[in-house]
């Protein structure tokens, strides 16, 4: 079957060809038109479209990747009816909008086609047949708790969101806000948006840690390029002898959140899964277009996440990569049903 195919090529990092057999379904599989569309540039845009070039690579299925110029339905909406109109009937998209993209799924549904969101729902019902992206909530929930812990269970948080008009973004200012509901002796001090870029995100982080420095004893951000920022502000404070620590829990993996954390000036960072938002959306939708149907009981698919602390920054994405391994083993058992 195809899905222990392609967990036979996560697992061995080789293709999935080298039989006869192997050549066919690889010739069939470049006959099916699919595309990956990411909203805008972006760090995690890009670490998801690593899982798409890994599925392409795997499987020899051809995915047309496009990239949005910015994160608005309306342009997203210009693109991918596009992409549409060439014949495409697969589609992988990262909603810009929770609501309005489901009126361009509609659409897209309506002439034939099948999508599945990536990285963010959309609101229900919706045309999608399925989301593969983090419980971000409950992902915010638990960086806030594991930053709790290593405040000791008491002080002050500023809360760093990223973008508002993220769908993502609501559902984790709920996540941290619910997680401090539990512990009388934490709140949030102050709460800050609009994380456009790590340039941005540096200068609101500092003029807001500037000042309540002597307030602040945590820090949680749940986007990309305000954790880098973070970080690199964070790690230089707890650094600089004299200073009181500061806590801090962040979102995503880039480099400098990871040499942070081993070098132990920051705490940790919630690791996502874009490459399995990349790759098990383009899983699905390759079955979908082979006459598969999706399991009503199972249209969010959880691409899990992992605390990545000291002792783990050198081996989560072992566990990362085991969990889309999983994920991959699981389409026919658990999220599809078979052809009628």
């Amino acid at each position: 079957m195809r899905c222990l195919l392609v967990l036979s090529a996560l697992v061995l990092g080789v293709g999935c060809g080298g039989s006869d057999d192997g050549g066919e379904q690889k010739e069939v599989a470049n006959e099916k038109k699919i595309v990956w569309y990411g909203a805008m540039v972006h760090p995690y845009i890009a670490e998801v479209e690593k899982g798409v070039v890994g599925y392409e690579r795997d499987t020899g299925t051809k995915i047309k990747h496009q990239i949005g110029q910015k994160l608005t339905q309306d342009n997203e909406n210009a693109n991918v009816e596009a992409l549409a109109a060439q014949g495409y009937k697969g589609f992988s998209i990262f909603p810009a909008d929770a609501s309005a993209a489901n009126g361009l799924y509609e659409e897209l549904v309506q002439h034939g086609g099948y999508v599945v969101s990536y990285g963010a729902p959309t609101t229900l019902p919706t045309p999608a047949s399925f989301c593969v992206a983090t419980d971000v909530k409950q992902a915010a929930m638990e960086a806030t708790e594991a930053l709790i812990g290593f405040m000791g269970g008491k002080g002050n948080i500023l809360n760093v969101l990223e973008l508002i008009e993220d769908p993502n973004t609501i559902l984790r200012k709920e996540g941290v806000e619910a997680a401090v509901a539990k512990y009388p002796q934490v709140q949030i001090i102050q709460t800050i948006a609009g994380m456009e870029s790590v340039e941005t995100s540096t200068v609101k982080i500092q003029d807001a840690f500037a000042a309540k420095v002597k307030e602040i004893d945590g820090v949680i951000c749940t986007g990309y390029t305000s954790t880098v920022a973070a970080a690199m502000i964070l790690g230089e404070w707890n650094e600089t002898p004299g200073n009181e620590r500061v806590s801090f829990v962040g979102i995503d993996t880039d480099q400098v959140v990871l040499d942070a954390i081993r070098s132990g000036s920051i705490d940790a960072t919630m690791s996502q899964n874009p490459y399995g938002h990349g790759y098990i959306s383009c899983g699905l939708l390759s079955y979908l277009l082979d006459g598969w149907r999706p399991n009503p009981e199972e249209y969010f698919v959880n691409s899990g996440t992992v605390l990545v602390t000291k002792d783990k920054v050198d081996t989560f994405q072992e566990d990362i990569m085991k969990t889309t391994e999983q994920i991959m083993g699981e389409l026919e058992s658990k999220y599809l049903l078979p052809p009628n």
